[in-house]
């Protein structure tokens, strides 16, 4: 069971091979063996993942099984859910719980899932290494002296780890790509508003999109076709998506097994100085790798993408400290004790809950939104965004597809840039732009660096996740990358 990937457990399901109450267990004693070196979860309950198990056996037995039947999925410490806590790993919601589940929750339950638990990430998503955490650092299982990336790092150690077989993350400005990248493992980004943000805990609402982390394309594939579809409760959520949509399309799209006369896209502003020698070299394989596969690859131009992290950094913080206005103290959430009036209530309990890096990125937005200087920052960020995206508009013009490196470096060291937050912000220069211009996005292992894993971003026009998912499934077909697996947690050699 453990490194299988959720679609060879589903074909064992349903061929009465197995039990989901059995996969359940297994996963679970994997968590109870490896997760206190990992620190990859952060609430487990296994009473009530076996209950889940358990009813879905039942359901098995009863009727035809669901999309996910009995499949275990972890999820991202960021989606609201009725069992159990719901705390951004931030002390500010410590021991909360959300009166209902997140549109994408109820979904996976509809679909026949069973939750594993919460992974954990960095507080309330401000973060690309999971660190900021409030429940302490996650590692990564290929190298436990790194990072996993962030912020869904947790789910990507989770999986990378054979601690379930897929996760859900969320993805501001590289969350779920970056941290795929840095693990070994897929990551889907959907175009902006396929899947419903209602019930995920806000960050930066233009930017936020939920999805999914596992081992192969095929299993974002099925995960995504599953928490799709519109959400009359979220304004962000489209009503008639354009592109594929049912379970079959989705699968369909994952059939591809070469890439003739796919036109790919090579971005000159993706490969520059200062990014790892050995990342380059591995990105260009997977590339020559394309090309016998039968890519024609094209160079391009991205004109604007020197912009993307100070654009980011504008509009995820401004957006940020609207969204973080709601923790008061009053209604919910960590409320300091004794406080002289309301005023000293405010801060001290925003004080308290916060960590640094989340005040860091409060005071940064609440600045560039001030009076006087709105117009300065924030709008000025806004309009470059907008050539941001008309780059990609123009670029697909040329191109069906754009590949690149999903991150300049391997996983660096745990510790080793917590003190330099400018350097850290740049750790997602490579995804960031993907989020302001609202494309979906997917990270795929191409190779190693020094031992540790290397990710391939796709990058396809908006709504055209079949694009995006031929390519990633034709690049799978032909390497093994997806069967190299951390060696101290039970798995193969790289």
């Amino acid at each position: 069971m453990p490194f299988s990937s959720l679609s060879e457990i589903k074909t064992r399901l349903d061929a009465g091979e197995t039990s989901a109450v059995e996969v359940a267990k297994s996963y679970l004693d994997r968590i109870a063996a490896h997760n206190n070196t990992l620190n990859a979860f952060v609430h487990i309950d296994p009473e009530h993942v076996l209950a889940q198990a358990e009813a879905s056996d039942k359901y098995r037995s009863k009727h035809e099984a669901r999309p996910l039947e009995g499949l275990p999925i972890a999820v991202k410490d960021i989606f609201c859910t009725q069992d159990g806590p719901t705390q951004c790993c931030s002390n500010i919601l410590k021991d909360f719980h959300a009166p209902y589940d997140a549109h994408v929750i109820t979904k996976l339950k509809e679909a026949g899932a069973v939750l594993v638990g919460k992974t954990n990430m960095d507080e309330f998503a401000m973060g690309s290494s999971t660190e900021t955490s409030a429940f302490g650092p996650c590692r990564n299982p290929w190298n436990t002296d790194t990072i996993p990336g962030g912020s869904s790092g947790g789910s990507a150690s989770a999986v990378a780890a054979a601690l379930t077989p897929a996760a859900l993350g969320t993805d501001t400005g590289g969350s779920i790509r970056q941290p795929a990248s840095l693990c070994g493992i897929t990551g889907l980004k959907p175009t902006y508003g396929r899947v419903s943000r209602r019930g995920i805990i806000a960050f930066a609402s233009s930017l936020d999109q939920a999805g999914p982390m596992t081992r192969t394309v095929k299993d974002s594939a099925m995960i995504t076709a599953a928490i799709s579809g519109h959400d009359s409760a979220d304004a962000t959520s489209v009503t008639d998506a354009p592109g594929i949509s049912s379970l079959n399309e989705w699968l369909a799209a994952c059939d591809k097994t070469d890439m003739k006369g796919l036109k790919i896209g090579r971005p000159k502003e993706y490969f520059v100085d200062g990014m790892d020698d050995a990342v380059r070299t591995t990105v260009e394989a997977a590339l020559k790798q394309c090309e016998e596969l039968g890519a024609e690859i094209v160079d391009i131009s991205l004109p604007h993408t020197k912009y993307a992290v100070a654009v980011y950094y504008v509009i995820a913080p401004s957006e940020a400290s609207a969204n973080l206005s709601r923790y008061d103290g009053v209604r919910f959430g960590h409320r300091c004790d004794n406080p002289e009036d309301l005023l000293d209530m405010y801060t001290r309990s925003r004080d308290e809950g916060f960590g640094s890096e989340v005040k860091r990125r409060i005071l940064t937005g609440a600045f560039a939104l001030s009076s006087g200087y709105y117009d300065a920052y924030y709008l000025k960020a806004q309009q470059v965004r907008t050539l941001i995206q008309q780059d990609f508009i123009k670029a697909f013009e040329q191109v069906d597809i754009i590949a690149t490196p999903t991150s300049p470096v391997t996983a660096f060291k745990l510790g080793e840039k917590t003190d330099d937050p400018l350097t850290m912000y740049l750790s997602d220069i490579f995804t960031i732009a993907v989020n302001l211009a609202g494309l979906p996005g997917l990270s795929q292992p191409c190779g190693f660096a020094d031992n540790m894993p290397v990710g391939l971003q796709w990058i396809a026009p908006a709504w055209q996740e079949d694009t995006l998912l031929g390519a990633a499934s034709a690049y799978e077909s032909a390497t093994d990358w997806t069967a190299k697996t951390p060696e101290a947690f039970g798995g193969g050699a790289t």
